[in-house]
This record gives C-alpha cells, sequence and structure tokens, in this order.
C-alpha cells in the first residue's frame, strides 16, 4: 500500500515537473506555507526563552528595570553559553546575522545551503534573543527560511538556477511572516538576496511571500509590528530636516558597521574557547542593560515609545550609541541574531532626538519626534544595506501609513547615496569581503574573470615601420579586415598605431600626400591601452568600455598578438552560455531527467557525467578528450568536502580532481560510456 502510494506520488511528481511554471508556483507555494509556519514557530519559542530566562515575568521595560542587577548579568550570560556551545558544535554558519551566509550561498554555492542550518539557526537564535542577546529576529528568519528553500529544492533535486529562486523564496517568506508584510518580504529577497529582479525569479518569490503573509496573519492576527500615531507632512520645509536626517542616518550607520566589525576582530583575536567568549559577551550586554534595559531582545517596545513622542531627546541620543555598542558585543562575541530590527532601533532613536530638536526650534511648522523616528527608521537600514527600495517599503507595510512616503524617501535615497559614497560594501556585503569573497564575481558580468587573453587573442599582427609611406599603409588597409595597424621598430617593439579613422580623412587625395606623410607622422604614440596573454578578459572588457579598437598584446618588448573587441563578444556569450548550461545540471547522478529537442545537432546531447577514476591528475590536453573519446566539455562542477559547489569553464590546462562532474557534449552512447550520466537536453525527442 505504502509502495503503492509513493509510486503514485512519484508519478503525479515527474507529471508536474514537466509544465515548469507551474511546478515552481507548486513548490513557491508549498515553501512560502512552511517559511510562515517557521516564522510564527519562531516567534513563540522566542518567547518561551522569555518566560524561562526571566523567570516567567513579563517582558516588558517596566519589569525588566525591576530585577536585581545580578539577574540582568547572569540572563544573557547563560544564553550567550548555550548559543556559543549549538554554533561550535552542529552549525557555525548559524553565528551572525545570517543574510550574508545567505547572499554567499546563492552567489557562489549554486544556493546550496544545510539542512541543519534550519535547526541550528532557529534556536540559537532564539535563545540570544530571549535571554537578552541585542540583536532582532530579521536577519535570522531569512537564513532559516532560505535553508529550508534550499532543503526542499535539494530534495527535488531542482538545477542550480532555480535552486538560488527557492532560496529566495524562503528568504521572502521568512521576513513576510515575521512582520506581516508580503511586499517587502519579496523586495527584501530580489534587492537583498539574488540581487535580481527578472520576472522569473521575480514571481514565485512573490507567491511564496503572500503565502507567508496567510499563515501568519491566520496565527498572529493582521496587525502592524509597531504602533504608529497618523503623522502628516506639516510644512515644505520640513524636508530640509528631513534631508538633515538623511545625513545624519548615513554617518550613524558607517559607525555602526564600523563598530560591528572592529568589535569582531578585537573578539577573535580572544584565544578563549569560543562558547566561553559568547557568554561573556552576553555578560557585557546585561551590564549595559543594568542602567539600559531598553538594549536587551529585539527593542521593539522602545521603538514603540519613540514613535509615540514618549522618551525625551537626550535619552534617545544616547541610545543610539548604547544599541550599537550592545549589538557589536552581542555578534561581535559569536552571538546569533539580526542587524536589521537594530538598525530600526537606531533609526527610531536618531529620528526621535532630531524630531524632538527640530519642533522645539519650529512648534508650529513640523511634524511630532514620532514622525522624524519612522523616516529615521528607514534612513538607517537603507545606509546600512544599501537597499532604499526595500527600506521605504517596509517601513510603509510595518505601519500602513503612506502620509509619510514623501519625507520616507528623501531621507532613506540621501541616506543610501551618501553611506555608499563613503563606503562601498553594506552591512551584509562587508562580512564576504572581509572572506575575500566578491559576491558580485559569481555573476554574469564577471563570466570573463577567469578566462585569459591568451585564449582569444589573435596571433596574426599586421605590423608596419615608421618610415612606411601613406600608400603603404593604405594597401596595408585594404588587405587587413582589421582596423588597427602596430607600428614597430627594427628589434620589434611597439612604437605605436594607425587606426583607419586616422587613414580615412587624407584617403581622398592620397598622391599629394604620398611623399609627404610617413606611419610615423601620423601615429599615436603609446596612449592606447595594452595587455599580456595572462591578463584576464575581464580587464579587456573594462578596457573596451572606452577605447574601441584593436588591443595590442604585449610579450615583453614584442607584440605576441591582438585582442578583437568582436572576440571578446562572442566569447563573452560563449561564456554566458556555458554558464546557463550548467544552471541546468542536476543535482545528483543516476537519475532520469527529461530530454529536450536542440535543433540541428542529430543525436547530440548535453550531460553531467561524473569524472572518471582514470581522469583525475591530468589535464584535458593530456587526455585529448574530444579527439580520443568524441565528446566535449563544457562545464566542471567541484563538490568540496563541505558540500560546497564551485563551477568552472576549463580550458586544455584544466586538471580533474576527485569530486569533479562534467557537463559535455556529444552523442548519446559516448556519454554513457563515460560514466551514464544524466543526459539533460538532446536533438532526438523521446529519449537517448
Amino acid at each position: 500500500m505504502i509502495r503503492t502510494t509513493l509510486r503514485t506520488l512519484r508519478r503525479f511528481h515527474d507529471g508536474l515537473r514537466q509544465t515548469e511554471q507551474v511546478y515552481m508556483v507548486v513548490v513557491a507555494i508549498a515553501i512560502g506555507l512552511l517559511g510562515g509556519l517557521c516564522a510564527v514557530g519562531f516567534r513563540e519559542f522566542i518567547q518561551f526563552v522569555n518566560r524561562v530566562a526571566w523567570r516567567m515575568g513579563p517582558y516588558t521595560l517596566d519589569y525588566l528595570a525591576g530585577l536585581p542587577f545580578w539577574w540582568k548579568i547572569l540572563a544573557p550570560a547563560a544564553g550567550g553559553l548555550v548559543v556559543g556551545l549549538i554554533i561550535h558544535t552542529f552549525a557555525r554558519e548559524a553565528k551572525g546575522h545570517g543574510v550574508p551566509e545567505v547572499m554567499e550561498a546563492v552567489a557562489l554555492k549554486g544556493g546550496r545551503i544545510r539542512p541543519r542550518v534550519v535547526i541550528a539557526k532557529l534556536l540559537a537564535s532564539g535563545i540570544s534573543i530571549g535571554s537578552g542577546g541585542s540583536v532582532g529576529r530579521e536577519g535570522p528568519i531569512v537564513q532559516i527560511g532560505s535553508a529550508l528553500g534550499s532543503t526542499i529544492g535539494q530534495w527535488l533535486r531542482i538545477d542550480q538556477r532555480r535552486l538560488r529562486t527557492l532560496v529566495g523564496c524562503g528568504a521572502a517568506a521568512g521576513i513576510a511572516g515575521t512582520f506581516n508584510a508580503p511586499v517587502a518580504g519579496a523586495l527584501f529577497a530580489v534587492e537583498i538576496i539574488l540581487g535580481d529582479f527578472g520576472v522569473n525569479q521575480f514571481s514565485p518569490i512573490v507567491i511564496s511571500s503572500v503565502a507567508a503573509t496567510v499563515v501568519s496573519r491566520h496565527y498572529l492576527g493582521d496587525f502592524p509590528a509597531f504602533e504608529v500615531p497618523t503623522y502628516q507632512l506639516v510644512n515644505a520645509s520640513e524636508l530640509f530636516a528631513y534631508a538633515a536626517l538623511g545625513i545624519l542616518a548615513a554617518l550613524v550607520a558607517i559607525a555602526f558597521i564600523k563598530t560591528l566589525y572592529a568589535f569582531e576582530d578585537g573578539f577573535d583575536r580572544l584565544k578563549l574557547y569560543p562558547p566561553f567568549i559568547t557568554a561573556i559577551g552576553g555578560a557585557l550586554v546585561g551590564v549595559m542593560g543594568i542602567w539600559f534595559p531598553h538594549v536587551f531582545g529585539v527593542g521593539y517596545e522602545a521603538i514603540n515609545e519613540a514613535l509615540n513622542g514618549t522618551l525625551v531627546w537626550q535619552f534617545m541620543a544616547l541610545l543610539v550609541f548604547v544599541k550599537i555598542l550592545a549589538v557589536s558585543v552581542t555578534i561581535g562575541s559569536g552571538g546569533s541574531g539580526g542587524v536589521f530590527a537594530p538598525s530600526l532601533f537606531i533609526g527610531a532613536m536618531l529620528g526621535g532626538a532630531v524630531g524632538t530638536v527640530v519642533q522645539n526650534v519650529w512648534p508650529v511648522a513640523t511634524a511630532g519626534a514620532g514622525a522624524y523616528a519612522l523616516v529615521g527608521m528607514g534612513a538607517v537600514v537603507a545606509a546600512g544595506t544599501h537597499a532604499p527600495i526595500t527600506a521605504i517599503l517596509i517601513i510603509f507595510e510595518l505601519t500602513n501609513s503612506y502620509t509619510i512616503i514623501l519625507p520616507l524617501m528623501i531621507s532613506c535615497i540621501i541616506a543610501t547615496l551618501l553611506a555608499t559614497r563613503m563606503q562601498r560594501a553594506s552591512i551584509y556585503t562587508l562580512k564576504l569581503l572581509r572572506r575575500g569573497v566578491d559576491i558580485r564575481r559569481g555573476r554574469a558580468v564577471n563570466v570573463l574573470q577567469h578566462v585569459p587573453v591568451r585564449e582569444v587573442m589573435r596571433e596574426t599582427v599586421v605590423t608596419v615601420r615608421p618610415e612606411d609611406s601613406l600608400l603603404s599603409l593604405i594597401s596595408r588597409f585594404i588587405g587587413h579586415p582589421g582596423s588597427t595597424l602596430f607600428v614597430t621598430a627594427e628589434d620589434g617593439g611597439l612604437q605605436g598605431i594607425v587606426t583607419a579613422e586616422q587613414i580615412r580623412p587624407i584617403m581622398k587625395d592620397p598622391g599629394a600626400l604620398e611623399g609627404l606623410v610617413i606611419a610615423e607622422d601620423i601615429m599615436v604614440p603609446g596612449e592606447f591601452p595594452q595587455v599580456t596573454p595572462g591578463d584576464s578578459l575581464a580587464e579587456v572588457m573594462k578596457l573596451l568600455g572606452g577605447y574601441r579598437g584593436e588591443i595590442p598584446v604585449m610579450d615583453g618588448a614584442g607584440v605576441a598578438g591582438v585582442i578583437w573587441p568582436e572576440d571578446v563578444i562572442a566569447r563573452y556569450n560563449a561564456e554566458v552560455f556555458k554558464r546557463d548550461m550548467a544552471g541546468s545540471m542536476v543535482s545528483a547522478v543516476g537519475t532520469d531527467a527529461k530530454l529536450e529537442q536542440v535543433p540541428g545537432a542529430e543525436n547530440t546531447v548535453v550531460g553531467e557525467v561524473p569524472v572518471p577514476v582514470w581522469f583525475i591528475g591530468k589535464s584535458i590536453r593530456e587526455l585529448n578528450v574530444r579527439q580520443e573519446y568524441g565528446v566535449s566539455v563544457l562545464m566542471v562542477k567541484h563538490t568540496r568536502s563541505d558540500g560546497s559547489e564551485e563551477m568552472a569553464s576549463p580550458g586544455a590546462d584544466y586538471v580533474f580532481r576527485d569530486g569533479d562532474s562534467m557537463l559535455m557534449l556529444g552523442s548519446t552512447d559516448r556519454l554513457r560510456q563515460l560514466g551514464g550520466g544524466n543526459v539533460i537536453h538532446s536533438s532526438r525527442p523521446g529519449g537517448a
């Protein structure tokens, strides 16, 4: 009975998979529903830890203020110790705020995240927040949802391109379920996690976000996250005050980022057992909480006080610095939690302080301090994450207030522009850059990063001597398909170039200038780009942005070859095609996959083949793969020991390693002889 049911489900799944769009919608809905349940469960777990850590009392500022000082130190210290043990023992990825790890998985690991991260992050972050750690729940739920989406995608053996989309679905579901904000959840996923607003990626993410919101509203109700009184723009002159708030928000966000990573470096230098360091961090936060209980946990109650204008501006200004310090200590010492809610807290306190001062100076022409607190929340988030669209819409959805949207847009855009000018990396991407990871290299704009110039350059170089006559130059252009002649000395050294554009104006009457003009007179001496055979084609692409001619390839003092712009563009298109094909590589070898027709190449297939044992340690050139085996290697995927993957478009000198699998082009029989790989495209409909 069970076997029959499983067989029926598998047939249903295989049939559904034939319709790609419907299949992705169904999977996105499933991830959204599960992500919404995780968001609700995560909040309930935090409340459970609150009751345990704070002696079953109500988790309010008044209650925390009345606790004995030793309890305020002991609770976060004990929580830090437990969090440190969880992270150190089960999943190091659960350390910190989580979003950079998701971004790295999307950009460099094909969207693969270990399933255990779901449980480890939920426990570590829930205990950290519930016991008083000064962090937010948004970053953790993004990582939890993303890991959930990745796990489901890997279980269904979905290809890498769509697996990244499912990771985005999980992130959107987490944000939407936590904040009751479906639009903000979707935009967070595409603007920050994926960085891709393509329709194919965006549609499943929106569906997943909506599904998570439905679940969240069912269990938690349809309420905004913050209690916001009605605000409005009282006078147009207020916009100058909001612009100044945007400038201050950028400066505070930069200070937050620098302080956070400075504390990480400081704690990393401590030679102690990591869980002990996390416990020390918790105790330090507890010391701050003796006088400022507002810094404990997520801090939403303190944010509501700022929005309602019940705090004095001096205290709010002080809380900006105390919160930055508390968050930096919590995360720097190895705690687990997000930086999104702390950014909202810092922005609310900054905006509230500025708004109070402005209102005291111009009481009739300005809105209440709460309006500035609301705008400050969005401005600090925008400056810290470099994602102004997400910041604007998430504040709008969190408050259900549209009347303040114009000041919010002005402050967020100014804060983002200034922050990006002062620091290229955001609070998320800086963590990856410090590891030597630039996620932009994983995208198509840099697919030429690994391709050396020598693979594309033409070795036939048309040269002339400095003393060659004008008619000689013209004759060389007539017999030369290119647009550039290279002027070389007797020893082969490059002295300059002559382009067709220089020759064209005097070609109307070359006879009149025959004895007067030689190559040396019209050549460009050295003011042109040059490259070497080992340079990357990505560098050549940058040069072509301001130079349209042929680029000489220098080997020592001589000209070894020439790069034509059209050759670089052709190679770029080929690399993008290979990367797209690599995205179709299935997750595991040995399962059946759909055969798709490739026109014009009878009995030719593209498939994934595990590298044969006799290939390991040898290069493609040594094996003479194309001639000996009748196949072409399009792409190589290497699986590391930690389960992460790297993709490469191999050259002739690529040496195969254990753990490689190849995306190959050839006949069905040839591919099956090499390893019986997963044939994913075929010119023969119906099978191989």
